[in-house]
């Protein structure tokens, strides 16, 4: 419970809800298209400076294994996902392969709030987790992409093609390889920029999605009490035991629950992109909603601090 509030009376949450409230009060707040899009580039590739530092540092033996248990996870994740949303969700194949190519992907912005928690919570995380966010984007979209089937060749060799050469990826591995190659003495030059002010656009970016994710509330209602129900239960199985297994194989726990947050995320900015080239007839009021309205809101207030609480005994357990 103490993790919980910790976690909910934060700048970063509370920013998030403040917007929320402002879209509910109909205040007329707004922060203009092209600020947001400058806050995205400048979080992206402040994560991927951050990231190629830490990787510049980090020997290679100790990135083996998260490196495999994420490429796994990558693949995993989007079949488990798919086949609840198709059992239980009660989703046709287009529906459920487009949302759980949402799931197999990752929630960057989700993965940035973790890290903020674990810092609160005092623990430390793992370096290189930038890099592992960055592989773990691109496979559960091209998964949720095959499992739809219906999808011509061609439309899946552009939404690929768009995946890896995005914003997200272009920019986090950019950062990765910028970071990696000039490591923390030149990097220290630029930090008064990508790292000091980083937590402070990172409140401003949460405010506009809690708008964003506040205009989506109102699609509940045709998601179904289902599906709701899945977008909290899919971010915690998922989150769950990637939190474990990550613990199992090195990470320490600061590490293994924003591991956790990063698999147990729902992408909304990629996977979006992707799924309307090569599926435009999926509904993006079932994706959107649920990736955005349900599961991020969800993972700010009681998934990171439950992956937080179970990276902890799980550390204690195996050790």
């Amino acid at each position: 419970m103490e993790l919980i509030l910790q976690n909910l009376i934060s700048p970063v949450t509370l920013a998030f809800a403040l917007g929320m409230i402002a879209r509910w009060v109909r205040s007329d707040l707004e922060i203009p298209s092209a600020v947001y899009q400058g806050l995205a580039i400048y979080l992206l590739f402040a994560i991927g400076l951050k990231g190629g530092v830490s990787l510049s540092v980090t020997p290679v033996r100790e990135l083996i294994a998260p490196a495999a248990l994420t490429l796994m996870l990558g693949v995993l994740t989007p079949l488990s996902a798919f086949f609840f949303l198709r059992s239980l969700g009660k989703l046709g194949r287009t529906d459920a392969a487009a949302t759980a190519a949402h799931y197999g992907s990752v929630s960057a912005v989700t993965f940035i709030a973790a890290i903020e928690a674990v810092k609160i919570s005092g623990m430390a995380s793992n370096g290189y987790l930038p890099a592992l966010l960055a592989v773990l984007e691109v496979p559960g979209i091209i998964v949720g992409l095959l499992l739809a089937r219906e999808s011509k060749g061609a439309g899946m060799k552009a939404a690929i093609h768009d995946v890896i050469t995005g914003k997200s990826i272009f920019l986090m591995v950019g950062g990765l390889v910028i970071g990696a190659l000039c490591g923390p003495e030149k990097i220290a030059g630029v930090a008064p920029f990508f790292i000091a002010p980083f937590k402070g656009v990172l409140c401003i970016f949460l405010l506009e999605l809690g708008m964003v994710a506040a205009g989506r509330i109102q699609d509940l209602k045709s998601a179904g009490f289902r599906l709701i129900l899945l977008g909290c239960f899919l971010p915690l199985f998922h989150g769950s035991i990637a939190t474990v297994c990550a613990v199992a194989v090195g990470m320490n726990p600061g590490g293994g629950a924003v591991f956790g947050a990063m698999v147990g995320s729902a992408s909304y900015i990629a996977a979006p992109a992707a799924v309307r080239l090569a599926l435009p007839e999926a509904s993006p009021g079932i994706y959107l909603t649920l990736s955005l309205g349900v599961t991020f809101p969800f993972n700010l207030a009681l998934g990171i601090p439950l992956f937080l609480y179970l990276a902890e005994n799980a550390s204690k357990f195996l050790s």
